[in-house]
């Protein structure tokens, strides 16, 4: 008697027949298991409260299980991303670190020290006991020297 009407309140709710299939036999049986707290205030209603409530209990827990899922894939996908990325970066770090020290004198202790060190221009200024403005000469010399002597491919 109240099976279609059942299954269709559900079916709305989960739009999936199987789900909903699922979702109506078990409406049926906490009806059933509910029955002694019915308290004679419309058959239909709530039979339909029932219903409606444990489809959208299912739908709930369907979300929360996809979101479990595509956050156990993205933490795993980050991991191995991170693994690689970390290789990557120790690679090219080595690489330019060599590539430092081939550098002229004069420009490999500002270049490591500003790039490598993450020196402020005042704190190599004090070290170098040299004005702040000699520091930027140097940087801007050393720059103009690396894009003549190095090339890109290098460090990739």
């Amino acid at each position: 008697m109240f099976k279609n009407d059942v299954f269709r309140l559900v079916y709305g709710v989960l739009r999936n027949q199987k789900d909903a299939e699922d979702a109506a036999q078990e409406v049926f049986l906490k009806i059933f298991t509910s029955l002694p707290k019915y308290e004679n205030q419309g058959f239909k209603t709530w039979i339909s409260r029932i219903a409606i409530n444990h489809a959208i209990d299912i739908k709930r827990k369907q979300a929360r299980m996809r979101e479990e899922v595509s956050d156990t894939y993205l933490e795993t996908a980050s991991e191995e991303r991170s693994v690689e990325e970390t290789i990557i970066q120790e690679e090219k770090r080595r690489k330019i670190q060599e590539r430092i020290r081939d550098l002229p004198e004069n420009y490999r202790d500002v270049i490591y020290g500003y790039y490598i060190l993450e020196k402020s221009y005042e704190q190599l200024a004090n070290e170098q006991q040299v004005q702040v403005k000699t520091i930027e000469t140097k940087l801007y010399r050393a720059r103009v020297w690396i894009k003549k002597h190095w090339k890109e491919e290098e460090f990739l």
